[in-house]
């Protein structure tokens, strides 16, 4: 594994194990490295230098939010009156414990972000009371998604 500027450079080694623990993260060093056969040790190496390098933004476990009661999920468009009611807007938006993402885009919408509630009523609440209210924010549009279809990493 080499730095070149920003990108890294994995083997195919590297790839193995990186594709064993996106697989299952729980998934015991000691079992991959019988897999892949070398020793654990080296994975554990090999895995700390990918971690050094930036490759890897950790791990995590992910809560069902159905299981939570939190079943509608939404992706809403912000129209803001000004550009430079971006940095303020974001702060207030940071706020709101229902946005699980944020991201400046381009095309109409100065801001889209992804929203999860407990039903459509708990989202109008959100949207209304909140996100509505923000100083800067002209208008919004709201997408609710019915189903993921797709979830997946990039491909190692």
């Amino acid at each position: 594994m080499k730095s070149n500027d920003e990108n890294v450079k994995i083997d195919g080694i590297d790839k193995k194990i990186l594709r064993y623990l996106m697989e299952d993260a729980r998934k015991p060093i000691l079992e991959i490295a019988r897999n892949i056969g070398i020793s654990g040790a080296a994975i554990h190496q090999r895995l700390r230098k990918l971690e050094a390098s930036g490759l890897l933004a950790g791990s995590k476990f992910v809560i069902n939010p159905k299981v939570m009661g939190y079943t509608t999920m939404a992706y809403i468009g912000i129209y803001l009156d000004k550009a430079m009611s971006n940095p303020v807007a974001v702060k207030q938006l940071a706020k709101i414990p229902e946005i699980l993402e944020c991201h400046y885009t381009t095309g109409n919408w100065s801001i889209l972000i992804k929203v999860l509630c407990r039903d459509n009523e708990h989202l109008m609440q959100v949207l209304n009371k909140e996100i509505q209210q923000i100083e800067g924010v002209s208008r919004t549009e709201t997408f609710i998604s019915l189903a993921q279809q797709i979830d997946r990493q990039i491909t190692i």
